[in-house]
């Protein structure tokens, strides 16, 4: 037992004198490998949603949201509106870039249109004496009729008359009285079937079947049996419908894209899957006043009698530009009211918001008619946020920066100015104020958050109240620095 003990306690005091010995060849100030996060200390944490709301250490947005680093400028080109973000808040963000390229851009320009007969062989039917319908063959609107099958029977005075004239005319064996005689026969529309009848039976036909002048549908049927009818009126259409028209609008802009003969594809809901061919017949002159549109007319081969007019129909115009162009994907324009950017990226890490004239925009992608050169790369994901904090920045280094004519002294980094507090956080001393214009600094009025110094009492401030107050600009925050309630106020409490 005692051999048991004093072994342990050898093997122990061994342990501790080998560690010991290994201490006086290793130093324990060994310094510890630092990260990238660590080498670069962030200069604050801005809310994923809203780049206003900054705090000096990790923590939630209002939104709930995890607050996102915001490095120093370590390396950063020296120039407004350039923003650095960590490589790891790049891959949280999944950050996604693509380059500008030059292609050409096919714009096709999609519309819906109606079905139309092709008016060039749309045939109204006008009688060329007065008379009585006897007999109609077409009893309704939307038949089909075949060239030559009667359409109408028609009792005409004049017609009996004139039908007499050639008779008598014949007997008395006058060549000239009987070429006047039937060209007035000829001239009063009398059919060629009832003229050879006429001079095959030398007998007056009281009716006179008229017939159909071409094939097609009957359309604007105007007549029943037992009308009244003169020269003016209108019997009756026909329309032929082995090929069609489609009268379609496309929006004033795209109105410099459309030009005759272009190819045009066609769809219709009550075919699925089945696509029409066709082409751009004619674009018209003028535009629509209250909608702003253009009329363009369509035409289509229709020999399998499919398309029916007044059919509503989606068609897209195929144009066919050839000219080079610079090209970037739709999702990476930022849209605005008043401007159009993308989010460069103008190094490593490092990214700037600029200003881009937008030119035609597909489904895909957009075209840059200048702000950027091919070859740049701009952002597709995860922009927003990057054009929120290249924009704040970029005002900070405007507002910050020293013109020739400006002091150099600390007046050049403050200003005076009269605002409303529309907000105010006495937890986070943030206030969001809308001030006046700085005249000095060449800004125009603008609502923004401001930041309160450590040294202000807040107890009396509330929302709606007017201050007078002086502002520094200070680790990209607008601290305040000094205020003053408005004489307005006062006199209010």
């Amino acid at each position: 037992m005692k051999t048991l003990h004093a072994i342990l306690i050898g093997g122990v005091c061994g342990a501790v004198l080998s560690v010991v010995g290994y201490s006086q060849f290793v130093s324990t100030d060994m310094p510890k490998a630092e990260t990238a996060e660590q080498a670069v200390k962030p200069l604050y944490w801005v809310a994923p949603m809203d780049p206003n709301f900054r705090k000096d250490q990790p923590g939630k947005s209002p939104m709930g949201m995890d607050l996102v680093p915001v490095f120093a400028d370590v390396g950063k080109i020296d120039e407004p509106g350039v923003v650095r973000i960590s490589p790891v808040v790049v891959n949280n963000l999944g950050v996604r870039t693509a380059e500008v390229k030059q292609a050409v851009l096919q714009v096709p320009i999609k519309t819906v249109g109606y079905v139309q007969y092709n008016e060039n062989n749309l045939l109204h039917v006008h009688p060329r004496v007065e008379g009585w319908i006897e007999k109609l063959y077409i009893k309704a609107a939307g038949e089909q009729v075949n060239i030559g099958e009667p359409l109408y029977a028609l009792y005409s005075p004049e017609l009996v008359n004139a039908q007499e004239e050639y008779l008598l005319a014949k007997k008395r064996t006058n060549k000239e009285l009987t070429s006047a005689a039937e060209s007035r026969l000829l001239a009063l529309q009398m059919p060629a079937e009832s003229l050879r009848k006429l001079k095959s039976s030398q007998k007056v036909q009281q009716t006179i079947v008229f017939n159909a002048p071409q094939s097609g549908v009957i359309d604007n049927l105007a007549i029943r049996e037992g009308f009244y009818v003169k020269p003016g009126t209108t019997l009756m259409s026909i329309g032929a419908l082995e090929d069609v028209w489609v009268n379609a609008e496309v929006f004033e802009r795209q109105a410099a894209q459309v030009k005759l003969g272009q190819l045009v594809t066609m769809t219709l809901g009550f075919v699925p899957g089945k696509t029409w061919q066709g082409q751009v017949d004619y674009v018209y002159p003028t535009l629509d006043t209250k909608t702003r549109t253009l009329a363009v007319r369509l035409r289509f081969n229709n020999l399998d009698m499919l398309l029916k007019p007044n059919m509503f129909a989606q068609v897209v115009i195929h144009t066919d530009s050839e000219e080079q162009t610079l090209l970037v994907p739709k999702e990476a324009v930022i849209r605005t009211g008043t401007q159009n950017r993308v989010v460069l990226v103008v190094a490593d890490g490092q990214y700037k918001s600029v200003e881009v004239n937008l030119g035609q925009v597909t489904s895909e992608f957009a075209q840059i008619l200048a702000g950027v050169k091919l070859g740049d790369h701009v952002v597709t994901s995860a922009q927003f946020l990057l054009d929120s904090e290249s924009s704040i920045d970029s005002d900070f280094k405007r507002m910050s920066s020293h013109s020739a004519d400006a002091p150099q002294d600390k007046q050049a980094d403050s200003a005076e100015v009269e605002g409303l507090i529309n907000q105010i956080s006495a937890q986070t001393r943030v206030a969001n104020i809308s001030r006046g214009a700085i005249e000095k600094w060449g800004r125009d009025p603008a609502t923004m958050d401001f930041v309160f110094a450590d040294n202000l009492l807040l107890d009396t401030l509330q929302q709606g109240d007017k201050i007078h107050f002086t502002f520094e600009i200070q680790n990209g925050d607008f601290l305040i620095t000094d205020y003053a309630l408005s004489k307005q106020e006062h006199n209010h409490d």
